[in-house]
C-alpha cells in the first residue's frame, strides 16, 4: 500500500544521467519537483546539466510550475545518498537487464518499502527487473519517449509481482506531471509503441537495403501522409475512417492477407472473424456516438493546424531540396 499521495511527492531520484534521465529531470524540475541525479559516471553531471539547461527556455515557455528552478537539481556522488529522501525514483541505465536488475536491487534496499521505483526501459519485461529486489510488487516500467519534457506518453508496465496499487499510484503521479499514461495491461517484450516502431523501422530497412528508397524519402513519406494523422488519430481510427460507411469491417475486406503480403516483410495476421471483431469493435468503441462525418470534419481541422503549426519549421532534407530517386 503506498503511503503517501502523488500531492506530497517533493523529492524524486534519476539513476542515470544521461539522456532520457536528464529529459525526466527536467520535467520534474518543471513540475516544482527536487531532483536528485546519480550517475556511475561522475562526468555525467556536466551533460545532465546543459541538456537541463537547453529544454529550460522552452519549458518556460509552455509554462512551468511557479516552484520550478533548476537550482533544484543536485547531483549527487552516490546512489545511496541521492535515494535518501526520495519519495519516487526513477532508473535510467542502459537497457541491459544485468545492469538494470543490478541498480533497481540496490536501490530497493535502500528505499522505503513504500517508494516505487520505476524503470526507463525500452523494451524489458519488468518481471525481469524486480525478481531480485525487496519488495518487489513496487517496481514497474514507466517507459517514456525523448524528448521526455515534452512527449506525454508513458508507458506503465507491471511485472508478475507489481501490485495494483503500484500501477494506479504510478498512473496518477505521472499524469499529475502532465503526461499521458498508457497501462500496457499484458506484459510483452517492447511493450506495445516499442513494437510498432520496430515494425516501421525494419520495413524501412528492408527497402534501403533493396534500393527502394532513400532515408529522407522514408521520412518524407512518413511526415507528409501517415505521420500526420498518427498525431492525433493514430493508425486503427485512421483505417476506421478508410473504409468509409463500413469503417474498419469494410476496410478489412479490401486488405487480405495475401495481398497484404506483397506490402511488407512482416506476414498479415488470419483475419478471423474473433480478430476483426476486436479490431472493428475497439474503433467503433472510440468513435462512439460520433457519426463518420464528424470525425473526419476534426481529422480535416486538425490536419490543417498541424500543417499550419509545421509551416515555421518544416525544411526538405539536404541543401537542394528532395533528393532524386535512386537509379
Amino acid at each position: 500500500m503506498i503511503a503517501f499521495g502523488q500531492e506530497n511527492v517533493t523529492t524524486v531520484a534519476v539513476l542515470g544521467s544521461g539522456l532520457i534521465g536528464s529529459g525526466w529531470a527536467a520535467r520534474f524540475l518543471a513540475h516544482g519537483l527536487d531532483v536528485r541525479a546519480w550517475d556511475p559516471d561522475p562526468a555525467a553531471e556536466k551533460g545532465l546539466r546543459e541538456n537541463v539547461e537547453r529544454a529550460w527556455p522552452l519549458l518556460t515557455e509552455l509554462g512551468v510550475s511557479e516552484d520550478a528552478d533548476q537550482e533544484r537539481l543536485s547531483f549527487e556522488p552516490s546512489m545511496e545518498r541521492c535515494l535518501t529522501g526520495a519519495q519516487f525514483v526513477q532508473e535510467n541505465a542502459p537497457d541491459d537487464v544485468g545492469i538494470k536488475r543490478e541498480i533497481i536491487a540496490s536501490a530497493s534496499r535502500v528505499c522505503g518499502a513504500d517508494v516505487i521505483i520505476a524503470s526507463s526501459s525500452s523494451g524489458i519485461r519488468p518481471s525481469l527487473l524486480q525478481d531480485e529486489a525487496r519488495h518487489p510488487g513496487r517496481i514497474l516500467v514507466g517507459h517514456p519517449f525523448n524528448p521526455v519534457y515534452l512527449l506525454p506518453l508513458v508507458e506503465v508496465v507491471g511485472g508478475e509481482q507489481t501490485t495494483d496499487s503500484t500501477i494506479a499510484w504510478a498512473c496518477a503521479f505521472y499524469r499529475a506531471l502532465g503526461m499521458r499514461p498508457m497501462h500496457t495491461r499484458v506484459e510483452v517484450d517492447g511493450y506495445i509503441s516499442d513494437r510498432l516502431q520496430q515494425v516501421l523501422f525494419h520495413e524501412a530497412l528492408y527497402m534501403i537495403r533493396d534500393g527502394v528508397c532513400t532515408p529522407a524519402e522514408i521520412d518524407a513519406a512518413i511526415t507528409g501522409g501517415p505521420g500526420l494523422r498518427w498525431a492525433f488519430i493514430g493508425p486503427m481510427l485512421t483505417f476506421h475512417l478508410a473504409g468509409g460507411k463500413g469503417g474498419l469491417r469494410r476496410a478489412l475486406q479490401h486488405w487480405s492477407p495475401e495481398e497484404s503480403n506483397l506490402w511488407t516483410h512482416l506476414p498479415a495476421p488470419d483475419l478471423s472473424d474473433e480478430l476483426v471483431e476486436a479490431a472493428a469493435g475497439g474503433c467503433e468503441f472510440v468513435q462512439g456516438k460520433r457519426t463518420l462525418e464528424e470525425l473526419e470534419i476534426r481529422r480535416d481541422r486538425c490536419l490543417a493546424a498541424i500543417q499550419k503549426a509545421l509551416d515555421d519549421f518544416w525544411y526538405p532534407p539536404g541543401e537542394d531540396g528532395w533528393p532524386e530517386s535512386p537509379a
